[in-house]
């Protein structure tokens, strides 16, 4: 099966599709908790002015501050985010996120374009417009079985 459709078209049914989470590599790891919390989000953006140095997710708090014993409120960000970002386009299509994302065990993908981050995609973003889409063809079908169906 084939899932059509663009990070784009995913980026324009988040709730504030412009809008990226961001915070300083100088910044606490007790601050980026607070700010995952706040915004209720799985992952921040770690930013220096636009330029994109990381990522920074739950995980990488549970596995690189609460299991070695680090202090949240003395640890800084840059100390434990992970730098090997792996980004994609707005034109990448969600099937190409889809196996990016299971191929690097990673549950976000930056938005890039022209060097200039343009969005966040979390696995739950693309599931959910996956089960739109799946919806709207069942609609479409339903229609087209009684009658609705207008070409």
């Amino acid at each position: 099966m084939e899932i059509t459709g663009t990070i784009s078209s995913v980026l324009s049914l988040k709730p504030n599709p412009g809008i990226v989470w961001s915070i300083s590599p100088d910044e606490t790891v007790f601050r980026a908790i607070e700010l995952l919390a706040e915004k209720n989000v799985g992952a921040l953006l770690v930013m220096e002015g636009e330029k994109l140095l990381g990522i920074l997710s739950e995980r990488d708090y549970t596995r690189k501050v609460a299991l070695h014993g680090k202090n949240s409120k003395e640890t800084l960000v840059g100390e434990i985010i992970s730098t090997n970002i792996i980004t994609v386009t707005p034109q990448h299509s969600v099937e190409e996120c889809m196996r990016v994302m299971i191929e690097h065990k990673v549950r976000h993908l930056p938005v890039v374009e022209n060097e200039k981050v343009v969005g966040i995609v979390s696995i739950n973003d693309l599931v959910n417009w996956i089960i739109k889409a799946q919806n709207h063809i069942i609609q479409q079908m339903e229609d087209y079985i009684h009658g609705r169906y207008i070409a």
